[in-house]
């Protein structure tokens, strides 16, 4: 691989949110982090996080030319988020890899912002359940991590495009903690990324979303934080209840939670609950959302 040139399709993201957005509270209005060109027309694939419901968004090569850009997209089940960029880039793009065929213990390059580049390596891939009401099936751990995470390109020996990076977490082996980054494989943008161009979202139904924040303690999920604005909230959830069973089937774990509720139906499903707390039992009946109707609609510039 030519990693100067590889580097060349590796951009800045920044982008500028409304104080009063939806996920500025959580997020922040101001953020950044990378992206790569998969187009050479321009379009930049970041991490969605970056760019959702931003009002202004720059795309920043290695040369330091800052370029005005607009949202294209972002999916919320993979987490991968799409950007046009409104001027010239003229930068090549990355051809997209075979994230499937990557092992832990091959080498990798993790490609962030301002053209930084780690030397990695694959060290597991596993399920990964975000507190967010986020799931992969089959997401890729690295190291050593990347600083600059958001939106860094996962990068093969063949210099193809694997992965984006979404997370920095910590592995325990042994006596020592390891910093890692979490990356989403390529292969999952490859059956929707037709659908993120041409409609700005995938064509499938929504899950349904509840609105709050959630964490595995020895096999339980807890609730960490319910978001006041969310279904969740007006149905009565609370933080510290403890997620027993959805529609009468017993909740086995964070991950097998979020499955059993997007198996009840689309977003507006009613999902019943049954949650201990404070060493009593009860049932909540949630009516789910969609969570994107809560968020701001990217509006060209």
């Amino acid at each position: 691989m030519d990693l100067e040139k590889t580097l060349r399709s590796i951009v800045s993201v920044q982008a500028t949110i409304p104080e009063d957005a939806f996920t500025a509270p959580i997020l922040g209005a101001e953020r950044a982090g990378g992206g790569v060109v998969i187009r050479e027309s321009g379009v930049v694939l970041t991490i969605g996080y970056l760019i959702t419901e931003a009002e202004k968004i720059w795309l920043t090569p290695g040369n330091g030319r800052a370029v005005p850009a607009h949202a294209l997209a972002y999916d919320q089940e993979t987490g991968f988020g799409l950007v046009q960029a409104l001027g010239r880039l003229d930068l090549p793009a990355l051809e997209l890899g075979n994230s499937g065929a990557l092992e832990p213990g091959q080498p990798v390059t993790v490609a962030g912002a301002r053209g930084q580049a780690v030397q990695a390596a694959v060290v597991s891939r596993r399920e990964f359940a975000g507190y967010w009401e986020y799931l992969l099936d089959d997401a890729i751990f690295t190291a050593p991590a990347h600083p600059l995470w958001g939106g860094a390109g996962l990068i093969g020996p063949d210099g193809k495009l694997l992965g984006i990076g979404s997370l920095m977490l910590q592995m325990a082996s042994g006596r020592e903690v390891q910093d890692i980054n979490m990356m989403v494989p390529i292969d999952l943008l490859k059956p929707i990324l037709g659908d993120m161009l041409r409609y700005g979202q995938v064509q499938r139904p929504a899950r349904p979303w509840l609105g709050i924040y959630s964490a595995e303690n020895d096999g339980k999920v807890v609730v960490l934080d319910v978001d006041r604005r969310g279904p969740g909230a007006g149905a009565g959830l609370r933080q510290g209840d403890v997620v027993m069973d959805v529609r009468d089937q017993s909740v086995e774990g964070l991950a097998d939670f979020y499955r059993k509720v997007w198996g009840a139906g689309p977003a507006g499903s009613e999902i019943t609950l049954r949650v201990l707390r404070a060493g009593r039992e009860m049932w909540v009946r949630v009516k789910s959302a969609d969570r994107d109707s809560f968020l701001r609609k990217p509006v060209m510039q």
